[in-house]
């Protein structure tokens, strides 16, 4: 997606917004508060004030819409929040998550069969590439049953059971990937900065997120390279994550956050036309930026995922 540009943004307008959440953050001017960045396209978005937990702005922040491969954030957070997880231990790659990428003509981190990678991989291989094959393997492997469609049912309602703990009342899960085959897969805007804000609190996820690329090797010495699909990473100062999303319903989506002077902002859009530029104008807005950013989005290379 080719970032457009835009002059600079005269700091203070006012711009109603429909749905706009009017909490002021601790950085905010007033006129700012009340009209938030302006030229968001996005249908729902929201910016969080990443120490606090305090709202900074919203649009349409409380609508559900579904969320796509932004899903895999609870996955990942499952994951590393489960009692006693070993982010060592070996998951053997069957051919059942393959087949779930074919089916549905899914992003993937191209595990191979047979092959043996560490959780901690996994979650590599989960998000930067955006890979369903290993969301599978993952709900497989900390999903409870017999057979890997009862684990991975089990893995689902764990998702649900976090989303609620975690206060996300607009929130339901019916997959491990965002692939929904119910059309009841969905959040808000809202919603998933909480999550994002949750999952950045874990040291493994936010060294993980971060992450612009990795290479791993299976037991067998299988190399995995994977590259990031948040090409704002590297791109604009300050951010730290966090995931992609795009599907045929949801649109494309991109949870984000970025760290500036001791300060973390998390924001979301969920179906926007032109989600990095929504999220750069929401950036500049929270850091009170006087000149719009017009960063140059990180390439990926030929043959690398796309999200």
């Amino acid at each position: 997606m080719r970032l457009r540009t835009r002059g600079t943004r005269r700091a203070g307008v006012v711009v109603a917004t429909a749905g706009a959440v009017l909490a002021a953050g601790p950085l905010a001017a007033p006129a700012q508060a009340a009209g938030g960045p302006s030229g968001t396209v996005a249908k729902g978005a929201f910016l969080l004030d990443g120490g606090t937990g305090r709202a900074l702005w919203g649009k349409g922040a409380d609508t559900r819409r579904e969320t796509a491969s932004t899903t895999k954030i609870m996955t990942a957070a499952v994951v590393v929040t489960t009692k006693g997880v070993d982010l060592n231990r070996k998951v053997t790659i069957k051919k059942a998550y393959r087949d779930h990428v074919a089916k549905y003509g899914a992003s993937t981190a191209d595990l191979k069969t047979g092959d043996k990678l560490t959780v901690r991989q996994l979650l590599y291989g989960l998000m930067l590439p955006s890979g369903c094959d290993a969301a599978h393997s993952l709900a497989d492997t900390f999903g409870s049953g017999d057979t890997t469609a009862a684990r991975t049912k089990s893995f689902i309602a764990k998702m649900n059971k976090k989303a609620a703990d975690l206060g996300m009342k607009n929130t339901r899960f019916d997959s491990f990937d965002g692939i929904s085959t119910t059309g009841r897969n969905h959040s808000t805007p809202r919603d998933m900065a909480k999550l994002a804000r949750h999952a950045l609190a874990n040291p493994t996820l936010a060294t993980v997120v971060k992450s612009t690329k990795t290479v791993q090797k299976a037991t067998n010495g299988r190399t995995y390279t994977w590259y990031n699909t948040n090409k704002l990473l590297g791109a604009y100062k300050g951010v730290i994550g966090v995931k992609t999303g795009t599907g045929t319903k949801a649109g494309p989506c991109l949870v984000f956050a970025a760290r500036r002077d001791g300060r973390t902002v998390v924001g979301v859009v969920l179906g926007s036309s032109d989600r990095y530029r929504d999220a750069t104008r929401m950036l500049d807005w929270a850091f009170k930026q006087k000149t719009a950013t017009r960063p140059a989005l990180r390439v990926l290379p030929p043959g690398a995922q796309r999200d």
